[in-house]
């Protein structure tokens, strides 16, 4: 578990592709101390296990699962990436709950100037516009952020100067595919009121109305 507060950036040192998946060296451009086989860190926000850590540095496995949902796959030698360790218990929790596990990839297609801030657009696919509100928080490349607007398959943020120089935000441009991870408070309510969200032309009306037997049946 990760609160998206980015604890800094690192380098890709190189890239190992073998069948539709990868291996990386990373070396952190800040203190990354005692890091030990088997902790996770967040790598663009996607929860990636330590093999073989070193002196800020260490190498991460990604499967082909994680290259099809995330931007890790377009990563070469170079390639800046943000990091987080995960969270320990009795941290200050100063983002949202991020569990590392990506929904789907969102493309920047607008950006603008808002006084000293920068506002972001980036557009979505659909289906995961019912876990994304207003003033809610998503996860972009594993950056907390507030969504100030939304749309069903678009959102807006408004980005500080500190995020954009202290993250790889600053390096966002048009067409730009960023990792996206969606409130996981929300994933658990929508897949508990989902058996009451459906159609009446579905559970309700195939048990024959809303009887007090549909109702005992879930859980009233």
């Amino acid at each position: 578990m990760f609160t998206g507060l980015v604890q800094g950036k690192g380098r890709i040192q190189s890239v190992d592709s073998r069948a539709g998946q990868a291996r990386f060296q990373i070396t952190s451009l800040f203190a990354l101390d005692a890091t030990v086989p088997g902790e996770s860190i967040a790598v663009n926000g996607a929860c990636l296990t330590v093999e073989t850590p070193g002196k800020n540095a260490f190498s991460a496995y990604a499967s082909a699962e994680t290259l099809s949902r995330t931007n890790l796959g377009a990563l070469r030698s170079g390639s800046i990436v943000n990091l987080e360790r995960a969270l320990a218990l009795g941290d200050r929790l100063g983002g949202h709950l991020v569990s590392g596990h990506i929904d789907c990839l969102a493309t920047v297609i607008a950006i603008d100037k808002v006084g000293e801030s920068t506002q972001f657009t980036l557009k979505y696919p659909e289906e995961y516009g019912c876990f994304v509100v207003e003033k809610g928080s998503v996860a972009l490349d594993g950056i907390s952020l507030t969504v100030n607007t939304c749309g069903p398959d678009f959102l807006s943020v408004n980005i500080i100067p500190t995020t954009i120089a202290e993250t790889t935000i600053g390096g966002w441009a048009p067409g730009a595919h960023v990792n996206m991870e969606t409130d996981v408070i929300g994933k658990y309510v929508q897949k508990m009121v989902a058996p009451w969200t459906k159609t009446p032309s579905q559970d309700v009306q195939a048990s024959g109305g809303l009887t007090e037997d549909f109702l005992r049946e879930h859980g009233f």
